[in-house]
């Protein structure tokens, strides 16, 4: 190939096959697209080691069942602490008490529970198989009147709390819809209950009102709920009431006529 030079040569020199292919290298090097280092989201899994210190919390069971109350407390570890991956998690469970006859079956089932949570994954399954287990001496209510098949189903409910707390379960909320079906039901039924009855049956009943009104306001005072209301078959809170021929729970919304 043969080039035309049109001006004068002031110098020259000999160009080497490799030092061209090597001088394009030098110039894209610096142009390369360097990768921001990524910080390692840690999840739970059974070999992340204990740290030192663990947050939790500390609930108490009294059931009727037994003489002593159970303190069962939740400790949480906090992975990827100050990341935006910053997580909550159960670590592992303790049950406290007085009473030893069940030490055997509470230190297997606290250290059973201990292995699931730190095995990772989803923990909550451990709730309902907690609450679905019935003692057949039968069961009790606890404060509010929530029914407690077990003192297993309460610890069930107690780690519903927990974790509920922390953000692994969350409630369905009802929709508005709902609570104002809720609410007008709750007023028809106090209004209907608050008619005093006429004649004769006045008396008897005014009597009746009377003498029991002690006894009745310890036991209502501090429901959440109606009186006469009734054990829901859905949430087990005593907060049933029967209006017009339906059942309506006055807690979750669960309604069944017939």
């Amino acid at each position: 190939m043969t080039i035309k030079i049109g001006k004068k040569i002031k110098g020259y020199s000999v160009e080497k096959p490799n030092e061209k292919a090597a001088e394009v290298k030098t110039v894209l090097a610096p142009l390369a697209v360097v990768e921001a280092p990524s910080a390692e989201v840690i999840q739970m899994h059974e070999k992340v080691e204990r740290p030192e210190m663990l947050i939790g919390a500390t609930y108490k069971i009294k059931s009727p069942l037994v003489e002593h109350a159970l303190y069962v407390t939740i400790n949480d570890i906090v992975l990827n602490e100050g990341t935006e991956y910053q997580l909550r998690r159960p670590f592992e469970i303790f049950i406290n008490s007085k009473n030893m006859d069940h030490f055997q079956w509470i230190v297997a089932l606290t250290r059973i529970m201990s292995a699931v949570f730190r095995k990772g994954g989803d923990v909550t399954f451990l709730v309902e198989e907690l609450k679905a287990v019935f003692d057949p001496r039968g069961g009790y209510y606890k404060a509010g009147g929530v029914y407690m098949s077990s003192i297993v189903a309460e610890l069930g409910a107690v780690v519903e709390q927990h974790l509920k707390s922390i953000g692994l379960i969350h409630d369905p909320d009802l929709s508005p819809e709902m609570r104002a079906l809720i609410a007008d039901k709750r007023a028809a039924y106090e209004q209907r209950g608050a008619k005093k009855p006429e004649g004769r049956l006045a008396g008897i009943s005014g009597d009746l009102a009377g003498a029991g009104a002690e006894s009745s306001s310890r036991t209502s005072d501090s429901a959440e709920f109606p009186a006469g209301a009734t054990l829901c078959s859905k949430c087990n809170t005593s907060a049933m009431i029967v209006m017009d021929g339906c059942e309506t729970c006055l807690n979750c919304g669960y309604s069944k006529c017939g």
